[in-house]
């Protein structure tokens, strides 16, 4: 086992190469061993289409059951649903088998006890107790299984009932675990939807399922352009993030989609505080501002998040990678397939493109995530190596979660990512020739700190 897979805030690495079905046994075993003085004594179980996802997820229910859990098997379905079971069901926990949004050879454990994802700390006791095998002996538990994806399909489809006016929606679930799911709850509101790449396949054969790359939304852009459709909705491997397009073949991002979503909650709850995160423009905070909400700059994270949504009873919360919450008519955890449902219902009550929704922002030039190469190992402390340059040089910065670097004009950003071995930055500014600048000097803190450390 190698101990970096216990992250900030999942358990993820190379499958079978960072660790092996024997690991997570030994994972149940340890989740039991922690909860025991927790009144835990059900949990859910899902897994999503990746190759290796079904011997790891029976594994783990071995491992669960062995240290005196009952387990309740939900199949496969997307992470949002193993959420889902924690408030429709009677259990006390859920463990999804999950690689996300990473390659197809990577997979990994989101873990809730509770209503809660764990992370952090939380996280590493489950490490420790993984290392030290004082695993806790109890009879053994029960196995039933549970269909979780009608009960979820029916739910969505009575919030939603049918949409104010039809729309002509492609949806691409990129051979992930949204497929089976999605499109049935899509063509309930009464969309007119086609949908792409719906079959499970945990080798992701037309394109990686990750909506937050430009390149995965080629085909997803294209479909659009040619069915004449209002929109495009993208999902990650398992349903967690979403991914938007306009009918121009737009991508609009997570911060984007956050100002439409703000504003259509801050317009029945004024006051509404929405929390978001280092990565987002701040054109999103501005408008918030403006509608009468109180947004919150947080660390990234879909567990650190939630957390911060809970301490400050937000109503909403997302991320740039398009991780949304919705505590407002809903649960509070990250579901794509549901923020794509209240983005339908959005554009459908506006009579209106979706292009033209945000034509009253001012104008502003920003990258997309850009993900730089780094080591585990070395990623955060290149983070804190620049973050302490910018300090010593008088900048103004941010530094809840790397460093971002207040400009005249804009800002840059440079973090260590909890879920890949990369530093993730992103830039904004008020027009080319400002971001073109920005970029240059926070890339040259960063370069000059990569030769530093070596």
């Amino acid at each position: 086992m190698n101990p970096a897979i216990f992250r900030e805030y999942d358990v993820r690495g190379v499958a079978d190469v960072d660790y092996d079905v024997d690991f997570a046994r030994r994972l149940g075993r340890a989740y039991a061993t922690y909860v025991a003085d927790k009144n835990v004594r059900r949990v859910t179980v899902g897994r999503d289409a990746r190759v290796t996802s079904d011997k790891y997820a029976e594994a783990l229910k071995d491992g669960l059951r062995a240290g005196g859990l009952d387990v309740v098997d939900l199949g496969m379905c997307p992470t949002p649903l193993v959420y889902f079971s924690l408030f429709h069901l009677d259990v006390d926990g859920g463990i999804q088998v999950t690689g996300s949004h990473n390659p197809p050879d990577h997979n990994g454990f989101k873990i809730s006890v509770g209503k809660v994802s764990i992370y952090g700390d939380e996280i590493q006791a489950l490490r420790r107790i993984v290392e030290s095998g004082a695993f806790r002996e109890a009879p053994r538990g029960t196995e039933e299984r549970y269909a979780i994806i009608p009960a979820y399909q029916d739910y969505l489809i009575a919030q939603f009932g049918k949409l104010p006016r039809r729309l002509k929606v492609v949806v691409d679930s990129g051979n992930g675990a949204a497929g089976p799911v999605a499109p049935r709850i899509i063509a309930a509101l009464g969309c007119d939807m086609h949908d792409i790449y719906s079959e499970p396949d945990g080798r992701f054969p037309n394109h990686h399922p990750d909506p937050t790359v430009e390149e995965n939304m080629r085909d997803l852009i294209a479909t659009v352009a040619a069915d004449g459709a209002d929109l495009g909705i993208a999902f990650d491997g398992d349903a967690d993030r979403v991914g938007l397009v306009d009918h121009r073949g737009r991508i609009l991002w997570g911060d984007e989609m956050l100002i439409l979503f703000a504003r259509d909650i801050l317009a029945a709850n004024p006051g509404a505080v929405v929390v978001s995160e280092v990565k987002c423009s701040q054109r999103l905070y501005d408008d918030i501002a403006k509608h009468g909400g109180r947004g919150i700059m947080w660390k990234a994270g879909h567990s650190l998040l939630k957390a911060k949504m809970r301490e400050t009873k937000a109503a909403l919360g997302g991320e740039m990678s398009g991780h949304i919450f919705f505590a407002d008519r809903y649960f509070g955890y990250d579901d794509a397939i549901y923020a794509a449902c209240r983005m339908l219902e959005i554009v459908a009550k506006a009579g209106r493109p979706l292009a033209e929704l945000l034509a009253d922002l001012p104008p502003a030039v920003n990258t997309p995530e850009i993900r730089v190469d780094c080591s585990d190992a070395l990623k955060f402390k290149i983070a804190d190596l620049a973050k302490e340059r910018f300090r010593r040089a008088g900048y103004d910065i941010i530094d809840i979660d790397g460093v971002r670097v207040k400009f005249p004009e804009g800002w840059g950003l440079i973090r260590a990512s909890n879920t890949q071995p990369v530093l993730v930055m992103r830039f904004e500014a008020a027009n080319a020739e400002r971001l073109a600048e920005y970029r240059g000097v926070v890339g040259q803190v960063l370069d000059d700190v990569k030769r530093e450390v070596g």
